[in-house]
């Protein structure tokens, strides 16, 4: 009998602790909280990786095509954070700066004052050097910097350019050796692979020191005028490199740049010189062309070399005989 109650109890505690038991693992597998799930707590959720921006847009080495009908075209990029420069395989011969020599001239002429304000009026004449590029402007500055028109003995160039190839570290520079304009700056030889250098010693502070780098950067931002607003001795020269470039990289700050141009009577030629700096990169085109082509025809040029080396690229490259690039 006593057996028997001992068997009666031990199947009711069986019965009773399965009873406890499979409500709780029930509750387990479905969720008891009314949250849904396996196990019981909030299900985990997973965030969405974030879409990833594309890359700002900038200018970066890339072949460049340009259907150029003339006696000189070449070009050079420096990528001014790694000093890496690539460009046209021509990109150290040289041709004559012209007026875009002038943004030297204002800051070497700056740097010479240190922490001195110039005159009212050299101030003016330097502003009005870069902005409108004025010719007779920018001599009062080159003569205030020390500049000679005077011929040197020995095919010297003078103090003002030796300066620029000093500070900034130009290899392909020289005087110009038109004959009977010995010693004119607007004559000067440099390679687009200089103007680079020429662009990012302006950009850095070497050419202008400290006070005044900010100042000649601005005034370059400030460049007016177009290829049809030419004066004799003035004229336009908000043209070139700055129409090949998208919004958005001029939205990323300003575009430093100086041009030059003139049509020279002892080859016929258009000599078009093209220069544009940011913080990013410095660009130089030079061309020499027939002058029956106008102005514009060297403007568009310096316009395409621009827009095909931005990166990303936005559209297709131009179909063109394509010329080669080169990097050192």
């Amino acid at each position: 009998m006593r057996s028997r109650v001992i068997m009666v109890l031990a199947v009711l505690a069986v019965l009773l602790g399965t009873g406890l038991l499979v409500p709780a693992a029930y509750a387990k597998l479905s969720g008891d909280d009314a949250t849904g799930g396996i196990g019981g707590g909030t299900a985990e959720k997973v965030p969405a990786p974030a879409p990833t921006a594309p890359p700002a847009p900038t200018l970066a080495a890339a072949p460049v095509t340009v259907d150029f009908k003339g006696a000189f075209f070449s070009w050079a990029l420096m990528d001014r954070k790694t000093g890496e420069l690539s460009g046209s395989r021509n990109m150290t011969s040289t041709s004559s700066t012209e007026s875009m020599f002038k943004v030297w001239i204002v800051a070497d002429y700056l740097r010479q004052l240190g922490d001195k304000e110039p005159p009212a009026a050299m101030k003016k004449n330097a502003s009005l050097a870069i902005r409108d590029s004025n010719d007779d402007a920018a001599n009062r500055v080159y003569s205030a910097a020390g500049g000679s028109y005077k011929a040197l003995p020995g095919g010297q160039p003078s103090q003002v350019l030796i300066r620029a190839i000093r500070i900034c570290g130009l290899t392909d520079t020289k005087r110009g050796n038109v004959p009977g304009y010995e010693g004119w700056w607007s004559f000067t030889r440099m390679s687009p692979r200089d103007a680079t250098r020429l662009g990012d010693c302006i950009a850095d502070g070497k050419a202008a020191g400290p006070k005044w780098t900010k100042w000649v950067l601005n005034e370059m931002a400030q460049v007016r005028g177009s290829v049809t607003k030419q004066q004799a001795r003035s004229g336009g020269g908000r043209w070139g490199i700055i129409d090949g470039l998208p919004a958005e990289i001029k939205a990323q700050g300003p575009v430093a740049m100086k041009n030059g141009w003139t049509i020279l009577s002892y080859d016929g030629n258009w000599h078009v010189s093209c220069l544009a700096v940011t913080d990013k990169w410095s660009l130089a085109v030079m061309l020499r062309y027939p002058r029956s082509r106008g102005l514009a025809y060297g403007a568009k040029v310096c316009a395409s070399v621009a827009t095909q080396l931005v990166t990303p690229q936005p559209g297709a490259a131009l179909k063109v005989p394509q010329q080669p690039v080169g990097k050192l």
